[in-house]
């Protein structure tokens, strides 16, 4: 069972008020989405959809895609190792827990209809945005690259008539700083320009009590200029982009495992007391504070990331009704991530994340209305080229006092190509006024090409602690796949008000290569891994009153195939680095259930509740690569309970309006492994928001506030409890309060 503080306990029964003798005098706003590659009601549309707007985003200080996880029930995506490398997005108990910049998650992710292609591109600051889908269950035909977990949807603002545009400065707690921006101009009848502009710059929350390592914090600069063009049968729109983030990386804490970590005789802390003043790591090493946010850290490392590309859409309107639309989309990342994963002070664990992505994606497709019938038929392309430059220095404190072996730097350098080539179609039969069915299939033939370089650094000469480069290993290779997938669902509308569904659908995520720390050549030649499957059954309902409230809900049962699971194992050699790898394990079954509420219980006061349910989420029995025998283990990232719920309070105050929001994310506890290990574990915590927004005539003052009350937790506790008795700890944002001020002009 579950807690919910007083405050919680005080609002839902608000949200759950059983008349609506207060209903608004005006209708709620018509949520437009574009699941179906279209715009359209989204009371119309047979997919679970979660949608965050232009509104929340601005007032709730939204910073990037990353955050998103606290406003939509069974979303959760975390910073995994630290902010700036692939995060960690689950949706429904499917997710991707490896931080290895060469894999893609399964959860896609679309920006302005083109696909953002692996995990590294799915960092993206929200700025200037119209909307975000988060699409639950498999997408397997309209956005079929990769989505056996679900889609998140990000629609830039685009240019509009007129000329105008606005300013945006804001300052916070831990040295927040930020500006941003747009402005739209119109040049002829036809077409508009409009140029939007992010710069935020910040310190952690976590902080070094270390005095030689330099503050963390991070620099982001964004630039986006679009363009809009609406001719009588034609459309073009264009989009560059470029952004640069600079500063140092979020330092690590450390969860040392010992009251004693003596070999001879070692003395375990318990799971809940692993981390305190009482426990050390196998070198006697904690950060000698009570404090979860402090951290004692060797962290001069460094983060710079680069990334530039462009966006166009073309659509052509055959005839009434039908319309024909190219995408192209390319994009360049340049980023260099260091990092202290020992936790501590010494050069025990220490390296470089370097990557190097090129993404080119194309997209054909023809859409047509005939009578009530819709078709969508199209083809899809994709090639991404990734060069990773990587290094794990291990135990360099301590060269010359261990065994030349165990004291090596990994250099780890891979190229890897992405090939995806797709067709895809889906009918929408409308039967009658009450029933409709719609079919869609897509055929994704891939590959994925790589070459894996490794060598290592070791004493060879007594004494010459510098040691050699020697090579280690050479792999190259290449993974193939072909597969179908699809969606078969039933659209019943009794009434205006009401729509029931089922969906069968299918989702697949092509296979690849791990091109991380490989300890032997044996690992390197077993790293690739085929492709997973999910086959999702759903039943849901979209019931809708215009005046007072809309109610949406499903349930789902997932049967997931031949599952990609990151394993981080201990090695068989004692003291040595341990095993991290991806691999198929067979099947998992996942179901549960949701319930989303938008709920005007007055002109001026509103309600939001997102409830997700899942006790189900567990892989059958595999065996891992040093022979242990994993049964029924719960999958990880995924909580059994999630809960999201704001209170919205809005009315007018000398000429102007004032909006107050209230908000709360509560996760029950999950694991961060799929061992079920209890030391990396996250127990069950409420994240508190607030927000207070005054506008008035061109002016807008906000004042935000983040995890209220600093509630401790963690977007990773990754175990190498078996290499150095500890476990790293990412640690999660702490509180943050601002206040931004706008000028629209």
């Amino acid at each position: 069972m579950f807690k919910l503080s007083a405050i919680s306990i005080s609002i839902l029964p608000i949200m759950f008020s059983p008349t609506l003798s207060f209903a608004a005098d005006e209708p709620m706003e018509v949520i437009e989405v574009y699941a179906q590659k279209r715009k359209q009601n989204i009371e119309d549309v047979s997919v679970s959809i979660s949608t965050i707007g232009a509104n929340r985003i601005a007032q709730q200080g939204i910073k990037d895609a990353t955050e998103l996880g606290h406003f939509v029930a069974n979303l959760k995506i975390s910073q995994n190792a630290a902010e700036g490398t692939p995060p960690a997005i689950n949706i429904r108990g499917i997710g991707l827990l490896d931080y290895n910049t060469a894999n893609t998650s399964p959860v896609a992710m679309y920006v302005d209809g083109l696909s953002v292609g692996s995990a590294n591109n799915q960092i993206a600051n929200l700025f200037d945005i119209e909307q975000v889908e988060v699409l639950k269950g498999p997408q397997g035909t309209l956005f079929g690259r990769n989505s056996t977990g679900g889609a998140l949807l990000i629609r830039t603002k685009r240019p509009d008539a007129g000329n105008y545009g606005y300013v945006k400065l804001g300052v916070g707690t831990d040295d927040w700083h930020r500006a941003q921006g747009a402005y739209n101009a119109t040049i002829n009848e036809e077409s508009a320009v409009r140029f939007a502009f992010n710069h935020t710059d910040y310190e952690y929350t976590s902080y070094n009590l270390l005095e030689t390592s330099p503050e963390a914090g991070l620099t982001q600069s964004d630039l986006r200029l679009s363009y809009l063009g609406e001719w009588d049968n034609w459309s073009a729109f264009v989009k560059g982009y470029y952004g640069h983030w600079d500063g140092i990386v979020q330092p690590v804490g450390n969860i040392g495992i010992f009251k004693d970590p003596n070999p001879a005789s070692p003395v375990t802390c318990s799971a809940n007391e692993a981390g305190s003043l009482g426990c050390v790591d196998s070198f006697g090493f904690n950060d000698g504070s009570d404090d979860f946010w402090a951290v004692s850290v060797n962290n001069d490392s460094p983060h710079l990331s680069i990334y530039k590309g462009w966006g166009l859409e073309l659509q052509w309107e055959v005839q009434e009704g039908a319309y024909l639309t190219y995408l192209n989309g390319f994009n360049r990342l340049d980023r260099d991530h260091a990092f202290n994963c020992d936790g501590s002070p010494a050069r025990l664990c220490e390296g470089e994340l370097g990557l190097k992505s090129e993404l080119v994606t194309n997209e054909l497709r023809y859409q047509s209305q005939f009578g009530d019938d819709y078709w969508t038929v199209g083809v899809f392309q994709l090639e991404e080229r990734i060069f990773q430059n990587n290094h794990n220095d291990i135990l360099r404190d301590l060269r010359g006092v261990l065994a030349p072996e165990l004291t090596t730097t990994f250099f780890y350098d891979n190229e890897i190509v992405t090939k995806s080539i797709a067709l895809f179609s889906q009918y929408e039969w409308r039967l009658n006024d009450q029933h409709m069915i719609t079919i869609g299939a897509r055929y994704s033939d891939e590959s994925v090409k790589y070459d894996s370089i490794s060598r290592l650094n070791f004493i060879t000469t007594p004494g010459e602690l510098d040691g050699t480069i020697i090579p280690f290993y050479t792999v190259s290779g290449e993974v193939k796949d072909d597969r179908v997938s699809g969606k078969l669902a039933w659209n019943y509308t009794p009434n205006d008000e009401l729509l029931i569904y089922y969906s069968l659908a299918s989702g697949t995520k092509s296979g690849g290569y791990n091109g991380g720390l490989l300890s032997s050549p044996e690992q390197a030649e077993l790293a690739d891994y085929e492709p997973e499957e999910t086959l999702a059954h759903e039943v849901g309902f979209k019931l809708s009153n215009d005046d007072a409230y809309f109610l949406s809900g499903a349930i789902f049962y997932y049967d997931y195939k031949e599952q990609q699971v990151f394993m981080n194992q201990a090695s068989s050699t004692p003291n040595a680095p341990p095993l991290q790898l991806l691999e198929n394990v067979g099947k998992s079954t996942i179901y549960g259930a949701e319930l989303e509420l938008v709920y005007l219980l007055s002109h001026n006061l509103s309600s939001r509740l997102a409830i997700g349910y899942i006790p189900e989420a567990n892989f059958e029995e595999f065996i891992d690569p040093v022979g242990v025998t994993l049964t029924d283990n719960r999958l990880p990232f995924t909580s059994e309970w999630n809960i999201a719920a704001e209170l919205t309070y809005t009315y007018s105050l000398y000429e102007g309006e004032l909006s107050s929001v209230v908000g709360v994310d509560y996760q029950s506890e999950y694991y961060f492994d799929q061992n079920q290990n209890p030391y990396a574990m996250q127990s069950g915590y409420a994240l508190w928001r607030a927000n207070i927004t005054y506008e008035y005539k061109q002016w807008q003052l906000g004042v935000w506030g983040k995890n209220l009350f600093e509630k401790e937790y963690s977007h990773l506790k990754f175990d190498l409890s078996s290499f150095l008795g500890m476990l790293e700890d990412f640690k999660g944002e702490g509180q943050r309060i601002g206040v931004d001020i706008t000028y629209n002009f």
